[in-house]
């Protein structure tokens, strides 16, 4: 394990040393309930939540009462659309979405298609995994309460157009929910400038714990109504129960600060990665780059290799991926790529690279060489 060289962060990312020192006392000396209001242990909790709180909201621009804590994305997605369908149901149960989602979102589709009567309207994607703004606009109807349109797809990095869809939607006073997951920590986004009303994130993604993460909901212009999706306590001003995982949002606080902070500097450094890497892979006749070379996350690239690079026999070497961690243990074929019109055979062949700032070039470089010599 030591040895191997890890090209997978789209599925999870090692955890940032200044994270995992900000979350250690909350595990051993300051490890009360941040409910327990009576005693300095809860109020220390809640104190930290409150900072970590206000490190997310600083993240995306938002408020801080505008974040309720989550175990992670997949449990936003599911409040958000559940809890946005049954807020929202006088007005209808139409919801837009499109092919490429991640798996998080499609699965909550087809389970309120079946169990709450939901409409949903699953669009498709062109060659490069964008959706088309005309589709979206000729998707809205009288009964369409949500338009549910990921940031950044997760295995090919391309990002749709979501500012131009955020004013669509105001434009028909539909609600806009855009998964994030993959777009927060890597890319500026400010919820003032770009009209989302509800977004999720999730600390994994950007260096933090596993098995916490966070969504928004705007609270004004418009305020977002959102049922709860867990009941059983009063936490997070009743907009979701349970316990609050201290230790886990003291380190998606710290993490999220730590992104926006250095957000330029990881910047320049894994894009020159990515950029190394596809540059000198061009050279092998019949490799393709899936997804949109214009408007794509700067440590994602997604290739179809030619028949003849042996590429699985890497894998004691280097740690990469051939789609979404999520959904990689079912063998299913990639959904995304089929989606964008790929042959099952060319999906077969297609592999996904994913780079954090702790990745070097001289990585890269060896993956280049035990690729074409």
């Amino acid at each position: 394990m030591s040895d191997l060289i890890y090209f997978d962060n789209n599925a999870t990312t090692k955890v940032d040393e200044r994270v995992l020192e900000a979350m250690l006392p909350f595990f051993t000396q300051q490890y009360g309930n941040a409910s327990s209001k009576l005693h300095a242990y809860g109020w220390e909790a809640e104190a930290a939540v409150d900072k970590a709180r206000a490190q997310v909201a600083e993240l995306i621009g938002a408020e801080p009462n505008e974040i309720v804590f989550t175990s992670g994305a997949t449990e936003a997605v599911n409040m958000a659309l559940c809890g946005i369908l049954r807020a929202y149901k006088s007005k209808g149960k139409h919801i837009i979405t499109v092919k490429t989602e991640h798996k998080a979102v499609l699965d909550t589709c087809r389970f309120l298609e079946e169990h709450e009567d939901a409409e949903i309207t699953y669009l498709n994607v062109d060659k490069e995994g964008l959706v088309s703004l005309d589709d979206i606009q000729k998707s809205i109807r009288q009964d369409t309460i949500l338009i549910s349109i990921m940031a950044a797809n997760n295995e090919t990095g391309v990002i749709q157009p979501i500012e131009e869809i955020g004013s669509l939607a105001r434009e028909h006073k539909v609600l806009f929910f855009s998964d994030t997951t993959q777009f927060a920590g890597k890319m500026l986004l400010d919820v003032n400038e770009t009209p989302i009303d509800i977004l999720c994130l999730s600390a994994h993604k950007m260096h933090g714990p596993k098995g916490v993460g966070a969504i928004y909901l705007k609270r004004k212009n418009p305020r977002v109504s959102c049922l709860p999706f867990i009941y059983g306590g009063r936490q997070e001003s009743g907009r979701r129960a349970g316990t609050l995982n201290v230790p886990g949002i003291v380190g998606l606080g710290m993490c999220s600060q730590i992104a926006k902070g250095e957000i330029w500097e990881t910047n320049t450094h894994v894009s020159k990665l990515r950029a190394y890497l596809e540059h000198q892979l061009l050279e092998i006749p019949g490799l393709r780059i899936n997804g949109s070379t214009r408007t794509r996350l700067y440590n994602t690239g997604n290739i179809t290799f030619p028949d003849g690079i042996k590429i699985k026999e890497l894998l004691n070497k280097y740690a990469f991926s051939s789609g979404s961690a999520c959904t990689s243990g079912s063998g299913e074929l990639s959904h995304v790529l089929k989606a964008m019109g790929l042959t099952d055979e060319e999906i077969k062949n297609s592999y996904r690279f994913s780079f954090s700032k702790y990745n070097t070039l001289d990585e890269v470089k060896s993956l280049v060489s035990d690729l074409i010599g």
